[in-house]
């Protein structure tokens, strides 16, 4: 039993039990979700000239459930899933970004029909542990995602050179790397060089700082060939972008300024060589003014469809 995905000018709906057949479904038919996903009709692929617009929503598994000033944003599941099918209604958005829980659900509703599909691999890091730096692969396994039919997974790697855990964190990154290559899947890897301040743990978005992660980064596995990088918007992009040749996508975190500012930071950005497009989740999902098919569409404006790129 599938669900039809909801209509882009649809409001966020209210209705308690209008997620109630998924708990079905899982109940009585577990098997739904691996039929779901081998009927699923396949993106066509990427291809350069056309920047592709990736919705995140992974930040739930880690505990990370705050959107600006509110700390539970993400929290109701009805509503992350409603937002979600908004966003995914437009054809302009490309793909997914998710954790298992959530990337189950969005196969059961029938959401992902032609999407690109990227699973989240390492949760393990919750949000304010004690050792969030060892940040375990708990979500998809590069085995689960080819069974998927996905297109790739998602590491966050977080790099602290005062925190010993760090070690484990790029050693267990490497291992799934070559994993994902191994079964000629993108590994998108979003790195950052971190600190831990009072308790907790900052990343460090100068630009040096994005710099020195790429590089650290970039060199892990034991082949690049499938590798993509999944960057911050920061000052002196032009620089960033020059520290990399891999395919990169942009990130848009919890968001910080006006939405019109973030908007043309994303712009500014995705003009320069190497940007393969957007993957972004809250600041979208839960925008300032609460109009989210909006917001998603402003975003889809600002990507580049040019000519392929000849040989």
């Amino acid at each position: 039993m599938t669900l039809t995905p909801i209509a882009a000018n649809q409001a966020v709906n209210d209705d308690p039990r209008r997620y109630e057949h998924l708990s079905v479904i899982r109940l009585e038919d577990p098997d739904a979700v691996a039929r779901a996903a081998a009927s699923r009709r396949r993106h066509p692929g990427v291809k350069s000239g056309r920047q592709n617009f990736i919705v995140a929503a992974d930040h739930p598994a880690r505990g990370a459930l705050a959107v600006g000033a509110d700390p539970v944003a993400m929290a109701d599941r009805r509503q992350l899933l409603d937002r979600l099918q908004i966003a995914l209604s437009n054809p302009a958005v490309d793909g997914i970004l998710a954790s298992p829980d959530i990337m189950d659900d969005l196969l059961l509703l029938g959401a992902l029909e032609g999407k690109l599909v990227f699973g989240s691999m390492n949760r393990g890091g919750l949000s304010g542990l004690v050792n969030e730096f060892d940040d375990r692969f708990t979500g998809h396994t590069a085995a689960a995602l080819e069974a998927l039919g996905a297109d790739g997974g998602k590491m966050l790697t977080r790099i602290c050179l005062g925190d010993p855990d760090t070690v484990v964190t790029l050693e267990a990154t490497a291992k799934a790397i070559d994993s994902l290559a191994e079964r000629k899947l993108i590994a998108m890897v979003e790195p950052f060089l971190s600190v831990r301040e009072n308790g907790r743990v900052r990343n460090d978005l100068s630009t040096n700082a994005v710099i020195k992660s790429i590089a650290i980064a970039e060199g892990l596995g034991s082949t690049s060939a499938y590798t993509w990088m999944k960057l911050p918007v920061v000052a002196g992009m032009e620089r960033v972008m020059a520290a990399t040749t891999m395919p990169t996508v942009l990130l848009g975190g919890d968001p910080a300024g006006t939405q019109d500012e973030v908007f043309a930071s994303w712009q500014a950005a995705l003009a320069l060589p190497g940007v393969q497009g957007l993957t972004v989740g809250r600041t979208l999902l839960y925008p300032q003014d609460g109009d989210v098919a909006g917001a998603v569409a402003t975003a889809a404006s600002l990507l580049h469809h040019t000519a392929e790129v000849s040989e």
